[in-house]
């Protein structure tokens, strides 16, 4: 079942990346990075982590691989690390957490909605650790992105 799962997780995340302009030399790649990303997020649940820990953990990995391969392909990163977190994006969350507010469940709402934020949160931190320690070699982030510093 899992590897159904991961085909087509491939195949929707090379299709994003096609959306996304992502070069075909690199497209593929981009495809196994989100299908590792979901593997990571599929896994660790049954080791009992939380599906936040889970979405932190593979968007974590997939910017760490995302970095790693940009520099071998001479790439940007967000080359990879976009179609990377996408199948990471919890948009159905989304979808039901609208649905509870639109049919007056307003606690179901309240509850999928910071589960939702939670989940963004998490993306949006292994992206940031990544930056963070693969800026470490360059003299930090603040000596990466602001100007005249010397």
């Amino acid at each position: 079942m899992l590897v159904i799962e991961l085909f087509f997780v491939f195949i929707a995340t090379v299709a994003f990346g096609i959306l996304f302009n992502v070069p075909k030399q690199v497209l593929w790649i981009g495809g196994f990075i989100g299908a590792n990303s979901w593997l990571v997020f599929s896994l660790l649940p049954i080791y009992g982590a939380s599906p936040i820990v889970a979405t932190a953990a593979a968007s974590l990995a997939s910017a760490a691989i995302s970095h790693l391969l940009a520099k071998y392909y001479k790439v940007p990163v967000t080359t990879f690390s976009i179609p990377g977190i996408i199948p990471l994006v919890p948009g159905s969350r989304a979808y039901f957490t609208m649905l509870a507010f639109v049919e007056g469940d307003y606690l179901l709402g309240l509850e999928l909605g910071i589960e939702t934020m939670l989940q963004a949160g998490a993306i949006a931190a292994g992206l940031v650790f990544a930056l963070a320690v693969f800026s470490y070699r360059k003299g930090g982030i603040g000596q990466r992105y602001e100007t005249g510093r010397s």
